[in-house]
């Protein structure tokens, strides 16, 4: 068997479609059943950067074993929500081979979790950015692009299989594709920049309009900075993730203006380009009404600051407001902004 895509929403579903598109043998596995008997009976089709379909192959779950027919899956990519991890990868381990290789395209720090299931020499990861990518209806997905993405063995060695999968994304999925010897700081530099994405969910405005305000400039740039502090606290080289640099917002050096201005100015500029003026985040909130990824992402941002004596007022905040927003006991709004600018101005300004 070859590829087998666990999750065929936004990041899944708009892969699995050029990678059939290219000739691959894939295998589409998603727990929403309207998709997965769409994708089945009508196939698979992407809009935005460029519109096709595809026919598709797609199980439920629980159907996967069956599927496979005791044939053994090459590569696995798990591209469900960060906390459906456990959930999704657990039944799909038994089914590996010695030499089967899991490649994690979440969001967040879920490579540790994909490594401590499937075993860290089974486990790949991947860092995904600008990927302008929406789950829009079953059998339909929007993929506006370009995107980038890095690619890399969790050790930090350069391997030909880690090779082989970023060439075969950048053929056919991500131009932008490279192999790294660095994920993990790519993964926290998208967990930094990713803050700010947070930040514009709770708003409700588009993420543009967030970076762009003025007002906002000090809270976002203090608001990356402790996300950074924790991941140097963890002894990870923070890395660029497009043109959000880590260098412009960090603490421990005098901050230029200059380069919070131009950071926040490209970033926006990036997203003023993209198909998708607004975060999945926002989407996951405003559209489909359910949870968000915040507990992955910047819940354990405050846990590992904990562990390190490294405060994190504006995260925690920023955490505390996406989980009222969650339960739906406060409005999007400005409001929101507001109060994360009060909590950096008393832990940053005061």
């Amino acid at each position: 068997m070859g590829i087998v895509i666990i999750g065929a929403g936004a990041i899944g579903g708009s892969l699995g479609a050029c990678l059939i598109r290219a000739g691959e043998h894939v295998l589409l596995v998603d727990r929403d059943a309207v998709h997965v008997a769409t994708m089945n009976a009508e196939g698979l089709r992407l809009e935005g950067r460029e519109t096709f379909g595809v026919a598709a192959r797609a199980v439920l779950p629980e159907a996967l074993e069956a599927a496979l027919g005791g044939a053994v899956p090459k590569t696995v990519v798990l591209a469900t929500k960060s906390q459906h991890t456990e959930a999704a990868l657990s039944p799909v381990v038994p089914l590996l081979g010695e030499h089967s290789v899991v490649l994690s395209l979440q969001n967040g720090l879920n490579p540790h979790e994909v490594a401590a299931l499937a075993g860290p020499r089974r486990t790949i990861a991947a860092c995904i950015n600008s990927m302008a990518a929406d789950w829009q209806a079953p059998g339909l997905i929007l993929f506006g692009g370009p995107g980038t993405m890095r690619i890399g063995e969790l050790d930090g060695s350069v391997t030909p299989r880690v090779q082989e999968l970023a060439d075969l994304l950048r053929r056919h999925y991500v131009a932008n594709t490279a192999v790294t010897d660095n994920v993990w700081g790519h993964l926290w530099g998208k967990e930094a920049y990713g803050a700010w994405l947070f930040a514009q969910a709770v708003s409700g405005a588009p993420v543009a309009e967030v970076l762009d305000a003025p007002e906002n400039a000090s809270m976002l740039a203090n608001l990356a900075a402790e996300v950074i502090a924790v991941a140097e606290a963890e002894g990870v080289r923070v890395e660029a993730v497009d043109q959000f640099v880590p260098a412009a917002v960090r603490f421990g050096v005098p901050r230029e203006d200059s380069a919070l201005r131009r950071c926040l100015s490209d970033m926006a500029a990036l997203n003023r380009r993209s198909q998708k003026p607004r975060s999945g985040i926002w989407r996951d909130l405003a559209v489909r009404k359910r949870s968000t990824e915040v507990d992955a992402q910047l819940g354990i941002v405050v846990r590992l600051g904990a562990k390190h004596a490294i405060p994190t007022p504006l995260v925690a905040k920023l955490t505390d407001i996406i989980h009222a927003l969650e339960r739906q006991e406060i409005p999007m709004g400005e409001a929101n902004l507001a109060a994360l600018r009060a909590v950096d101005a008393a832990a940053y300004r005061g």
